[in-house]
């Protein structure tokens, strides 16, 4: 449904986007991740038309954005991070406005404004002025917006900024819903989002992409050590020195105590799990293990290794240009 190739945009001096490139299918739902600045929103901003490239091409639904732009905003849902509301009207007439706007009538505007109102939990406040909505629901009526035409692709930036913890999970289980049969791009800055709504992460740093793939694509990339927890009684110094002896183990890490236990982290070589010596020399010292299981690098670590990656390799690059 999305094709980019080569995106590539200029701020004067400032290369906002560096030859991008990726894809998204129908029914998939893909988190745009990136640290502020790193070219989120540009891209964004130019799947939706709102800018053109300096360089490279983009469809839409087969569509390209250079060449028929206004075809293209007809398949499209945008939530902006800076919400699109009219403060002085009412939600309902803010949202039969949209969907007028969209080239919706008569029975299938009412219709998809109910439908709108119900998916986006704004049908106790469908008769309120915008601007004395709390902030959560002012974040539903912009969603709603989004969607009152009924687009193939919604894009999203920042969609559950504001929400309290169950406006947060009813707007997840909307987007996997509406995932069913759309396609939707999903920017937040928020970790823990990405992880739990989306199939894919494209993650974005300094105008290049650094990561593209599943959670368990991008551990695999920016893994370095295979790394095993370790929660047990014993003496600290003992279990320690123990511990630094295993075969396989190349560095022990203290964790600090867990409920009268000490938890250790330990490191060894990609490839090289270490976790049944240690079983057996648990084993053998008699010790009450607590816990014993593979550490898998988090998504904020992942996320931390292939930006740092990145950093580093711009840093290069401009000692090079300077040398």
């Amino acid at each position: 449904m999305i094709k980019a190739k080569g995106l590539t945009m200029h701020y004067g001096p400032v290369v906002a986007l560096d030859s991008v490139s990726f894809e998204v299918n129908r029914g998939e739902i893909v988190g745009l991740l990136g640290p502020n600045g790193a070219g989120k929103s540009t891209a964004m901003k130019i799947l939706t038309t709102y800018l053109y490239p300096t360089k490279g091409t983009a469809e839409v639904g087969g569509i390209d954005v250079l060449e028929d732009p206004l075809k293209v905003r007809k398949i499209i849902g945008y939530l902006p991070e800076i919400l699109p509301l009219y403060m002085d009207m009412e939600v309902r007439a803010y949202l039969q406005f949209v969907g007028r706007a969209r080239g919706l009538r008569g029975s299938e505007l009412t219709q998809r404004t109910d439908v709108v109102l119900d998916a986006c939990g704004l049908r106790p406040m469908y008769r309120k002025i915008i601007r004395e909505l709390s902030k959560g629901y002012k974040q539903r009526t912009a969603l709603a917006q989004a969607l009152i035409h009924n687009p193939d692709v919604i894009i999203l930036d920042e969609p559950t900024s504001g929400l309290d913890p169950h406006q947060i999970l009813e707007i997840r289980h909307l987007i996997k819903m509406l995932a069913k049969d759309k396609t939707v791009i999903l920017s937040t800055h928020i970790l823990q989002e990405v992880q739990a709504t989306a199939d894919r992460i494209v993650i974005i740093n300094r105008g290049r992409i650094v990561g593209d793939g599943t959670l368990d694509e991008l551990r695999a990339r920016a893994k370095t050590s295979e790394r095993v927890s370790l929660v047990l009684e014993g003496d600290r110094k003992e279990v320690e020195r123990l511990l630094s002896g295993v075969q396989g183990v190349s560095k022990v890490q203290y964790q600090g105590e867990v409920d009268g236990c000490n938890a250790f982290l330990l490191f060894s070589k990609p490839g090289v799990n270490c976790w049944r010596e240690v079983s057996q020399l648990a084993h053998a010292q008699r010790w009450p293990v607590r816990e014993l299981a593979e550490k898998p690098l988090t998504l904020e670590e992942t996320f931390l290794v292939l930006t740092e990656k990145e950093a580093q390799r711009a840093a290069t690059s401009v000692k090079e240009l300077a040398s």
